[in-house]
């Protein structure tokens, strides 16, 4: 029997991380979604993508990272997931988001642009090689 890995995302959410992956049709997005005290997701925090080839890779960039970790906690959430933008490829990890991939408890959130109009949004979990895609569920918060 497999473990299906299942997460309930807000809708409001995750319209928001859609609609921010459609303002940035050229570069990568990313940031931080944090959960409040009972695993539910609930904040989302954008952080800048430092990467030196941001159309086809992603870097938190590094202060921004911290700060969002701060504000977070403040706000009594834990890290949920990391997401970024693929804005000309499908919603998959790339080898270089695995190999990168630096949270295995995190959700890694992908959304995609290539998808002809409709973004797509997936979402797996990453710990060392191995990948597991997580069934997304959208709930009305």
């Amino acid at each position: 029997m497999t473990n299906t890995l299942e997460i309930n995302l807000p809708r409001k959410l995750t319209n928001q991380l859609l609609h921010l992956a459609q303002m940035s049709p050229e570069a990568e997005i990313c940031g931080l979604i944090g959960a409040d005290a009972s695993g539910k997701p609930v904040g989302c925090y954008p952080v800048n993508n430092s990467a030196a080839e941001p159309k086809r890779r992603f870097l938190l960039d590094a202060a921004e990272q911290i700060a969002a970790m701060k504000q977070m906690r403040e706000n009594g959430q834990s890290l949920f997931a990391i997401y970024h933008s693929h804005p000309d490829a499908p919603a998959t990890p790339s080898a270089t988001d695995i190999a990168e991939a630096a949270y295995p408890d995190a959700l890694n959130l992908i959304i995609s642009l290539n998808t002809k109009g409709v973004l797509e949004m997936r979402g797996f979990k990453i710990d060392g090689n191995n990948v597991t895609e997580a069934v997304l569920n959208l709930i009305e918060a």
